[in-house]
């Protein structure tokens, strides 16, 4: 088990997603804030702010380790009670200016817990999933057939199990709605073995790209007003509500003593909350949550109506 491999994968994917995002935004540039952990570990927040494209875009590589795991991952795993830790990761959020722009989510991280006179345990996580304002048919098959394209070297059934668990983990229950329309999500993987569970997430990492740079060119320039803008801001509470109450990794590094200034940069930067608003029926907002927040295989062959 190389575990320095997989540090080093992950600050080169950092330095990747960064340059490719600096260079489409093309007026402001990435600020690097480097941070240590006092109990262990530390990272570097990469923070872009008010660029052209992006009003906010944060990447982040981070490598905690201590001696006791906090309660947010013992409660399921007893397992790992009175081991020592290393956890590692690159987590991005992007949140465009544009509400044709969808917001995107990313992240891959290792996990390896390891005691005295036993053997470690280890497994890899991450995923990608896409939060659109208003929805397009072709930018949704776009980012599924990339997520597909991910999971194909592994095995037909893969796409299709951590297709389903993005749209289950990815829900607002509160609300009985999808934060968006899913993309990949995988936890606790440890087989077959280290190679094939660091390639698959090393292949999430690098589909990334591909899969949201096309949607990006494609709408960045797109006109908007302020209807446009006031519901980008509505929705984006969504996303807050989801960070704040359900997230396992925002509770995991709170928990853990991590940066809270990293671990919040996932939230927008501005954001409004209108009591019990409801779209206009067949409005292009209405259809956000009728249509494009709705379940369904974004593959299948079918048109959109």
């Amino acid at each position: 088990m190389d575990i320095e491999r997989v540090n080093q994968y992950l600050q080169d994917l950092q330095g990747t997603i960064t340059r490719e995002l600096q260079a489409i935004d093309g007026a402001v540039t990435f600020a690097s804030d480097r941070w240590d952990r006092p109990a262990g570990g530390g990272g570097c927040s990469m923070v872009l702010r008010d660029g052209a494209v992006f009003e906010q875009a944060g990447v982040n590589f981070s490598e905690v380790y201590g001696d006791n795991l906090p309660a947010s991952a013992t409660a399921h795993r007893p397992e790992l009670a009175g081991r020592q830790f290393r956890a590692m990761g690159v987590s991005l959020v992007i949140h465009p200016h544009n509400p044709y722009v969808p917001t995107s989510h990313a992240n891959v991280r290792f996990f390896v817990a390891e005691k005295a006179g036993e053997d470690p345990i280890w497994w890899f996580g991450g995923g990608f999933d896409l939060t659109p304002y208003y929805g397009f048919q072709a930018d949704c098959e776009h980012w599924h057939r990339i997520s597909r394209q991910a999971c194909e070297p592994f095995g037909e059934a893969v796409y299709g199990k951590y297709k389903q668990w993005c749209d289950d983990y990815f829900y607002l229950r509160h609300r009985n709605e999808p934060r968006g329309i899913g993309g990949l999500f995988f936890d606790d993987l440890n087989e077959p073995d280290f190679e094939q569970a660091f390639a698959f997430m090393c292949s999430v990492g690098d589909h990334y790209l591909p899969a949201y740079v096309p949607i990006v060119e494609r709408h960045k320039d797109d006109e908007y007003g302020e209807r446009e803008r006031n519901f980008q801001l509505y929705r984006r509470g969504r996303y807050v509500e989801f960070n704040l109450v359900y997230d396992r990794g925002t509770l995991f590094g709170l928990q853990s003593g991590g940066r809270t200034e990293s671990i919040l940069m996932s939230l927008p930067p501005v954001v409004h909350w209108r009591y019990n608003y409801q779209p206009e029926p067949g409005s292009a907002e209405a259809e956000l949550t009728d249509y494009y927040l709705q379940p369904r295989d974004w593959l299948a062959a079918g048109d959109h109506g």
